[in-house]
């Protein structure tokens, strides 16, 4: 496990729970759904108008279901899609399912994959989705978008500054992939946009991967981050930069009106 994570983790323990933020216009009410070995907790955001609308999983990244997640979660919702973002922490001790979801994300098998897949199925039956779903992720969510791209069960991906699968060749199956990177991160292996590039487009997966020059990581997230966490920030590189998030964000929602539609 790299040190910057490690860090993270350990500090994580000690650092305020994001405060829930008051409602938007769009309704966004916390809901509980089932999983294999209890009920996931999860923040759903229903666009305004009457549907049905694709579905959408916002899958967080280390710090959890903060108020950026929710606040990412609204704005997709307020596009015209059903988006659900999964408390992936729920478990006890919290600690313990920190870490074992981090590794889970390295490993590519775990309960935080049956949450994910557990929170696609709820989407894709529910009343008001069409029965296609998409989902997004940033960092470490990101990452869980790589590895569940390929299982025929998603109809878009949108990982952003994501660590690649360890068996990268089965992402020649992947789902159609609009994916963005920074040049700048730290935290992300430099050339791994390139690397994507090439393996979706040896299997003609529908893709869109660009790596911005002047970034680093998770400039598409405004955290507020505690101050023990802003420390990593810092030496991470990771940033917020509203042109380059607003040009991605552009791609991403052109990509899956085109294949989530």
């Amino acid at each position: 496990m790299p040190v910057w994570l490690h860090n993270t983790i350990a500090l994580s323990r000690w650092a305020p729970a994001p405060p829930l933020l008051k409602r938007w216009s769009v309704a966004v009410p916390d809901i509980t759904y089932l999983a294999p070995d209890g009920y996931i907790p999860g923040y759903l955001a229903i666009p305004d108008g009457d549907g049905p609308w694709p579905g959408v999983i916002v899958v967080q990244d280390v710090l959890g279901v903060t108020a950026d997640l929710r606040r990412i979660t609204d704005r997709v919702a307020r596009e015209g899609y059903l988006a659900l973002a999964p408390d992936l922490y729920w478990r006890r001790p919290k600690v313990k399912c920190l870490i074992s979801t981090i590794r889970s994300h390295f490993s590519g098998s775990g309960a935080a994959y049956d949450d994910l897949i557990a929170s696609r199925n709820h989407l894709a039956t529910n009343d008001r989705c069409t029965g296609k779903v998409g989902l997004i992720g940033f960092c470490m969510g990101a990452g869980f978008c790589l590895q569940l791209a390929p299982l025929g069960l998603f109809d878009a991906a949108a990982p952003n500054y994501g660590l690649m699968p360890s068996n990268i060749d089965v992402l020649q199956r992947s789902c159609p992939v609009v994916a963005s990177f920074g040049a700048n991160d730290r935290i992300v292996a430099r050339g791994t946009a390139a690397r994507l590039e090439a393996v979706l487009a040896d299997g003609d997966v529908p893709r869109d991967v660009k790596e911005y020059p002047n970034v680093g990581h998770s400039f598409m997230n405004e955290h507020d981050k505690p101050a023990v966490i802003r420390t990593i920030a810092n030496i991470a590189r990771m940033a917020y930069s509203e042109s380059e998030a607003e040009d991605a964000w552009d791609r991403i929602l052109t990509f899956f009106q085109k294949h989530l539609a």
